[in-house]
């Protein structure tokens, strides 16, 4: 039985979305199981030799919660490398019920952090989206972690904040025949945007997430000061495990924002984050990775476009010949670079069609065979906009690497700033699919400039 919003019990049904507010203030009685303390955190807390902020004393080990097959030195190893927090204040973590979030609530509360967890609801599929959404297992998951680590947990409705600044701005996008990024939207204007506020607001200092990146002191200025203002004094750099590094997500973040960012776990590798997860038996240890869009379930893009963007059909021509080969259901399903679901054979042999471009005036999709030599597939030289730094901005021209998509290696390039937030980027190499829209991320070496938007 669950109390829905009016008040009423009701069984809920699995899917329903009656129970469409999880009531925080009830506390429950949690079955708590013995939580394992790694001994170099135990006897730097215990001693007092670590510099962390709002220490309090551990409990004692009690006998059989310390797993001795959990490689201690290697795990000691591993934690010492973990990042440091602001020295006062309580810190929010953003718990999403997937391990790595639960993994950086269990580290920071084992180094002595004083900490809370809050899930951020940010879409319930009130419109019933073809997709499995699980926000509220999602929750039970991550206050099961909460009770099992021993902290507070909370949930923040951020749903007219998510409509407005993320849906709103990927359904414009759509319509536009852009490609929107709407995870490197959520991590700007929700996570480390409306988010922070409220925990800004509600007494915290800091905000942790699970995402695989770096935080880092900007090197000291020549008076021996951490850099000379707020504008130079964090940088932001790939997680360790390259395999999993997800600096290119926090593109768009200020140097403000950062400031106030926590990455307790982007100096593990993914596999090391399992086996603490494992040792701790956090509820979460074994659970999958979510591949969905930001926050709300593993929900395909097609489907939520279907439901929110009207089919506008036109002709799919081959871009070599001006042959029709077809229609398609909109321009808003496809996007540059793309091969799968256009819904035209080739019919030669070893060859696939592939989307090179989008034609506003008659709603056509553009298609050519995928080699080198489709038009428009491949560039050399392209625009940004919208450009956001990290720190200072870049005003001069200047040899950079970009990573021009989530999981691509950084590529060289050639930045010239065009005044105000735009620039001319020049790559060393032809680059393939580069959509309008999609966010082109600056780095130096490992350390994460900024970005800005593919004109």
């Amino acid at each position: 039985m669950r109390e829905r919003c009016d008040g009423k019990m009701r069984p809920c049904e699995p899917g329903s979305i009656l129970c469409a507010e999880v009531r925080t203030s009830r506390k429950r009685k949690p079955e708590r199981k013995p939580l394992p303390i790694y001994p170099c955190l135990e006897r730097q807390i215990r001693a007092g030799t670590s510099d962390s902020p709002a220490r309090h004393e551990s409990p004692r080990p009690q006998d059989g919660r310390i797993d001795q097959t959990s490689r201690p030195d290697k795990i000691s190893r591993i934690l010492s490398l973990a990042p440091r927090m602001p020295e006062k204040g309580k810190t929010l973590v953003a718990m999403s019920g997937g391990v790595d979030s639960s993994v950086a609530a269990l580290l920071l509360k084992q180094q002595g952090y004083d900490v809370v967890g809050a899930y951020m609801k940010n879409w319930i599929n009130e419109d019933q989206v073809i997709g499995h959404c699980p926000w509220m297992q999602d929750i039970e998951d991550a206050r099961r972690v909460a009770d099992q680590i021993g902290i507070e947990f909370r949930v923040v409705n951020l749903m007219k904040d998510y409509r407005e600044r993320v849906v709103k701005y990927l359904l414009d996008g759509y319509a536009r025949g852009l490609t929107p990024n709407p995870d490197i939207m959520c991590n700007r204007e929700i996570k480390f945007g409306i988010f922070r506020d409220w925990a800004k607001a509600n007494g915290f200092s800091a905000v942790a997430t699970g995402h695989y990146a770096q935080k880092r002191a900007a090197p000291r200025a020549r008076d021996g000061s951490p850099g000379s203002d707020l504008s130079s004094a964090f940088e932001l750099h790939e997680g360790a495990d390259k395999n999993k590094d997800q600096s290119y997500f926090l593109a768009l973040l200020s140097q403000e924002q950062l400031a106030d960012a926590a990455f307790p776990i982007g100096h593990l590798p993914k596999s090391e984050l399992r086996r603490i997860a494992r040792d701790a038996r956090l509820a979460t240890a074994d659970k999958k990775d979510s591949q969905g869009i930001c926050f709300i379930g593993a929900v395909k893009m097609q489907d939520f476009l279907r439901v929110y963007v009207p089919d506008s059909p036109g002709p799919i021509i081959r871009a070599s010949d001006g042959q029709e080969l077809g229609q398609h259901r909109g321009l808003h399903f496809y996007t540059l670079g793309q091969r799968k679901g256009i819904g035209v054979p080739s019919n030669t042999d070893h060859k696939a069609y592939v989307v090179v471009g989008k034609r506003a005036a008659d709603r056509a999709l553009l298609v050519s065979f995928d080699d080198p030599a489709a038009p428009g597939l491949f560039q050399r030289e392209v625009r940004v906009h919208s450009l956001s730094w990290i720190s200072e901005p870049i005003t001069e021209p200047r040899a950079l690497e970009g990573r021009v998509r989530y999981r691509d290696p950084r590529v060289a390039l050639d930045f010239t700033p065009e005044g105000g937030e735009t620039a001319l980027v020049r790559f060393s190499d032809p680059q393939r699919g580069l959509a309008s829209g999609q966010i082109l991320a600056f780095y130096q070496g490992e350390r994460l400039l900024g970005g800005g938007v593919y004109s």
